[in-house]
């Protein structure tokens, strides 16, 4: 029987090729060593509430965590001996994933703040404001003066800009990259100071609360005021209406008040 050549067809070649391209990524495995995977003599143990528990075996260590619910966390493998944690290890993990998370979240952006050498008052103002609350946000800040035509003949007004906004944002910023020349432009870059931004923020806040429970006294105290000036006025209106009331509501004169008409006709 004559040999047949087989049919190849390209169409499953091409889905076999495919599929082997793809790999099986195995998930990462914890390296931190927890509970029963802490194997060694003995080990430096710290509570849940930081106190220093001294030297034993992993295995009274880990009684003891189990008594409060909680697991032994291996914190310093390289110490000798190794130093463990009593503490809730999921929801340690969970926070550091939320740490990490959050310094991911908000990376530096260069944003910019573009001026003219002519500029005025008002308008530098605005874009000063807009600059702090870049820095604030922890954002580079890229000041850029624009030139044209002749102003190109007094640069020295654009460097006057700069200074002026150097001057003004200097309590939180730092110049990382000072003024310089770029064709008809002059710019700089500006970096948040972290520690004045974040005692900024803190006084800020401070003022906030301190508002507040002011403006809770006074509401408070012009309520008491208007109490008080409204308790007179209630009295005198409750004694009104007293004298004022018709005598012929009171069942026991109203005989008095017959016999009395009764004399007079």
């Amino acid at each position: 029987m004559p040999n047949v050549a087989r049919n190849h067809w390209p169409e499953e070649e091409s889905q076999i090729s495919v599929r082997s391209k793809f790999r099986i990524v195995a998930p990462e495995r914890d390296a931190t060593r927890v509970n029963e995977r802490i194997r060694v003599r003995e080990v430096r143990v710290i509570g849940a509430d930081g106190e220093q528990l001294g030297v034993m075996p992993p295995e009274e260590a880990l009684a003891i965590a189990r008594e409060g619910g909680l697991d032994l966390v291996e914190v310093a493998a390289n110490s000798r001996p190794p130093v463990c944690r009593i503490m809730d290890y999921g929801k340690y993990k969970y926070e550091q994933k939320k740490k990490n998370a959050s310094k991911k979240s908000h990376s530096a952006t260069l944003k910019e703040v573009k001026l003219r050498p002519g500029t005025d008052q008002h308008d530098l103002n605005f874009k000063l404001n807009n600059a702090r609350k870049f820095l604030m946000e922890g954002d580079k800040v890229k000041v850029t003066v624009m030139f044209r035509g002749r102003e190109m003949v007094h640069t020295y007004r654009g460097r006057e800009q700069l200074n002026e906004v150097v001057k003004q944002l200097g309590p939180i910023a730092k110049v990382e990259s000072p003024p310089r020349m770029e064709g008809r432009f002059m710019s700089m870059i500006l970096v948040a100071d972290r520690e004045a931004v974040a005692e900024a923020k803190r006084l800020a806040e401070q003022g906030d609360s301190a508002g507040a429970s002011g403006r809770s006294e006074a509401s408070s105290s012009s309520e008491e005021t208007s109490a008080k000036a409204a308790g007179p006025a209630v009295e005198e209106g409750t004694g009104d209406a007293g004298r004022d009331a018709p005598e012929s509501g009171d069942p026991e004169r109203a005989p008095e008040r017959a016999e009395s008409t009764a004399s007079a006709e």
